[in-house]
This record gives structure tokens, C-alpha cells and sequence, in this order.
């Protein structure tokens, strides 16, 4: 699949805290007009989630006045960079401070409007440390470990693995991550959604490279349903999701099919070729044919609800076919053997009808010989097998001199068919000839030719 291009989407939990910092209440020893008031974390942008803001009687204080003073000027910093600097030496020197997480989650953020993708995974992971439950970190550790994993990053398989790790962690805490103030409740549902389909395509997509494909297309399927419609417009999302199904044992054809279809519909123009190649062999492997499939896609394209994926024909069903596009007269035992076997009663009287009684010859293989019946196999399967399906008897004893051994193959006989069980399969052929120059008619030569495969 096309290397998936790397980019962090701001404005989905990670940089509500950037741009509006949580502040500590006033030091005892200092009030100065400046200072925000005790408790205050301004709201979020439309959006935007932030950290889960504390109640004003829960604020942090920091009691040293240098502390405070530090880490109000690295917050209140206009440009990025500097308040990078800020915050980083705010932490090296107050390691403890009573503000650390706000200032990991501050930092976090600023480094990812900054686009330096390194630090702010590095940050991100600094707050996982010191808060399992963070969301915010959670949420871009699920992401970015994912994407470059899916981007075929040489770290792929470690990537993959936290993917999934921290989307457990995400999803276990989301429960828990309340709505920050000042966003609207459509706003946060839409947040969560978003987290919902990051963190359960991060699980997913982990167990798929375990080869966990029932766990894989748990989630990646969760994934796909829990952000319509951007969700169901991700490549990313539904070639794996596709995978996971096609790789099970048995595969889940049914959807499988469905998404590689659909992956080939959201594909850009580039991958598209190929992955309805894929998809449409899927098909072909499943029903047995392409006829259907351009319905199929059709509805892939539409975007509409997920169709039934025809199913193969049953042998019935194929038994039929060959009936309607063959003449028994012209079939090989071995077509013979499988339409009396599994087709409906109709189309086994078809055949029965057209061959009882008339003299039919053939090459088999012996698999037993007494005097007056030979036991032989008549089509390549059971010639495999070792398998008598022909009970050829005779009118008159065979001569000893004439009677062939066990196991001889091309063995060229003569018989009238003149009875048959269907399971399993036997014909009982009468008035039996050995043949021993070239047959004058034309022969049934069965060893060429396989069963059809049942379903």
C-alpha cells in the first residue's frame, strides 16, 4: 500500500492547553495586578479539547515567588519558540513543581504547533509517566506511532506495538475525560468520537501485525463505525480492516470483500488500480466468478450501506449449469458422477435418462477383478484415491489369461449404464467388454478430467 504521509492534525486534544494555559493561584508572598486570578484556566477554542480542568478549589499553588514567577513568564510567552525555552527550563530547574504536569501538557502542545513532531512524543511520553490517564498524550502517542508504523518506518514493528499499547491506555481512560469548560457539548462530542476511532484503530491495528486478526478486526472495525463518515473515508483504516477479515481462518469473505472494496473506493487515483485488483480477486475466489462484482463496486463507490457479497454457487447450483450448457452425451464420467450426486432430482434424471442403457466406453483404473465383476475407478479423482465408482459386470466369465491385476491403470472397457446410488457414488455398468484395439466410438476419457469442486 502507497506510504501514508505523515501529519499531526491539530486541534484534536492536544493544543487547547497551548493556547490557553491552566495557571497556578497567587504565592502567598506576591500579588502583582498582573496575575491571573487563583484557579483560572481560561476555554478552550471551538474544537478543541483540553486537559480536564480542575475546580478552582482544587488549583495548584506554588508557594516560592521564583517558581511562580518562572512559570507565569515561560506561559504567558506570544512566540512558540520561546516559550519552548521557557517551559523546558522551568522544568530542569522546579522538577517537582506543583505545575509539572501543566507544563508537560503546555510543552506538549506548543511543540506540536511548532511541527517538532520528536519532542512532542518525547513530552507526551513524560506525561504518561507521571498521569497514565493524560488523553491528551495518549491520543498523540495512539496516532503518531501508527501512522509512521503504516508509513513503513524502519522502527515499524516497536511502533506498531505502542500503537496498540497506548490505545488500550486511551480507551480504558476516555471513560474518565470530562468535557473541558467552555466547549459545547457538540464540540466534545466530536473530540470524542475522534479519540474513540484513534484509539480503537491503534489497538487494531497492532494486533494485526500479530497476527491477531479476530482482535484486529474487532477494533479497526470499531474504528471505522465510531467516526462517520471521516472514518469511512480512510484508506488507513479500511485496507487493514480488510486484511483482517481476508486473513482469518476461515477467511470472512463476506467482510472482507466489503472493505477492500471499499478501500478501493476512498483510494487516491494512484492505489486505486491495485487495490481493486485485490479486492475484485477476492471476489472471484469467493463467488467463484465476476459476475456480480461490478454491482459490488458500484455500491462501494456509492458509499451506501454494506451489500451481501454473492455467494459461491452451491453444487447444485453447478451441477444445473453444467446440465444447461452441456449435453450429457457429451460429458465425462466424471461430470456425470458429480451432477448424479449433488444435482437437484430434475437435472439428475436429465443425464440418467440420456445415458441408461447406452453403451459407453472408457479407460479407468482396476481396482478389483474377479471373473465376472471388475471394480474400477472411472474418474481422476477416485483414480487418485484408489476408489472404485464403476461396477462394470459381465455376461460371461472373463478368461483367466484376459483378467487384468489389481491396480492396472488404462485399463479400456465397455458398459451399459444401468443403475446408481449417489452417496456414495456408485454406477453399476452391465453387459461389460474388454477393449483391447482403438474403440470405434468415442471414448469418455475420465483420467482427463477432475470433479468439479463442491462447495
Amino acid at each position: 500500500m502507497k506510504k501514508i504521509l505523515f501529519t499531526v492534525v491539530l486541534g484534536v486534544a492536544v493544543t487547547a492547553a497551548a493556547q490557553n494555559p491552566p495557571q497556578p493561584a497567587t504565592p502567598p508572598a506576591q500579588s502583582p495586578a498582573s496575575a491571573p486570578a487563583q484557579g483560572q484556566a481560561p476555554a478552550a477554542a471551538p474544537g478543541q479539547a483540553a486537559a480536564p480542568a480542575a475546580a478552582p478549589a482544587q488549583a495548584p499553588v506554588i508557594k516560592d515567588p521564583a517558581e511562580y514567577n518562572a512559570y507565569v513568564a515561560a506561559v504567558q510567552q506570544k512566540d512558540n519558540n520561546a516559550k519552548v525555552s521557557g517551559l523546558e527550563a522551568f522544568l530542569t530547574q522546579y522538577p517537582n513543581s506543583v505545575m509539572k504536569n501543566q507544563a508537560l501538557e503546555l510543552l506538549m502542545g506548543t511543540y506540536q504547533q511548532t511541527g517538532n513532531v520528536k519532542k512532542a512524543l518525547e513530552t507526551a511520553q513524560k506525561l504518561v509517566a507521571v498521569n497514565p490517564c493524560q488523553v491528551p498524550a495518549l491520543f498523540l502517542l495512539t496516532y503518531v506511532n501508527r501512522v509512521m508504523a503504516q508509513g513503513g518506518d524502519a522502527n515499524g514493528k516497536q511502533e506498531s506495538a505502542d500503537a496498540e499499547k497506548y490505545g488500550q491506555m486511551g480507551l480504558d481512560c476516555l471513560p474518565k475525560y470530562q468535557k473541558p469548560e467552555g466547549t459545547s457539548d457538540d464540540d466534545f462530542k466530536k473530540q470524542v468520537a475522534t479519540m474513540t476511532e484513534n484509539f480503537n484503530a491503534g489497538i487494531g491495528w497492532g494486533a494485526l501485525q500479530d497476527k491477531d486478526n479476530a482482535k484486529a478486526s474487532k477494533f479497526l472495525k470499531a474504528a471505522v463505525d465510531s467516526n462517520p463518515p471521516d472514518s469511512q473515508k480512510d484508506l488507513a483504516l479500511m485496507y487493514p480492516l480488510a486484511l483482517s477479515f481476508l486473513q482469518q481462518t476461515p477467511p470472512d469473505y463476506q467482510n472482507g470483500i466489503w472493505y477492500a472494496c471499499r478501500a478501493a473506493a476512498v483510494a487516491p487515483p494512484a492505489s486505486e488500480p491495485q487495490i481493486e485488483k485485490y479486492a475484485r480477486g477476492q471476489y472471484v475466489k469467493y463467488h467463484q466468478g465476476d459476475d456480480g462484482w461490478d454491482g459490488v463496486l458500484n455500491a462501494c463507490k456509492s458509499g451506501g450501506a454494506q451489500m451481501v457479497i454473492p455467494p459461491p454457487p452451491t453444487p447444485a447450483d453447478q451441477a444445473h449449469d453444467m446440465v444447461a450448457k452441456t449435453a450429457p452425451e457429451k460429458m465425462d464420467f466424471a461430470t456425470w458422477e458429480f451432477i448424479l450426486t449433488n444435482g437437484s432430482q430434475a437435472d439428475q434424471d436429465t443425464v440418467w435418462n440420456a445415458i441408461k442403457g447406452k453403451a459407453v466406453q472408457m479407460v479407468g483404473k482396476v481396482i478389483s477383478a474377479q471373473p465376472d465383476e471388475f471394480m474400477v475407478a472411472g474418474s481422476s479423482d477416485d483414480i487418485d484415491a484408489n476408489k472404485a465408482d464403476i461396477t462394470l459386470k459381465f455376461e460371461e466369465k472373463v478368461p483367466a489369461r484376459l483378467m487384468p491385476k489389481d491396480g492396472s491403470d488404462n485399463f479400456q472397457f465397455q458398459g451399459e449404464p444401468a443403475s446408481y446410488t449417489s452417496n456414495p457414488f456408485m454406477m453399476v455398468m452391465e453387459k461389460g467388454q474388454l477393449l483391447r484395439a482403438k474403440p470405434a466410438a468415442p471414448v469418455h476419457h475420465a483420467p482427463a478430467h477432475r470433479k468439479p469442486a463442491a462447495q
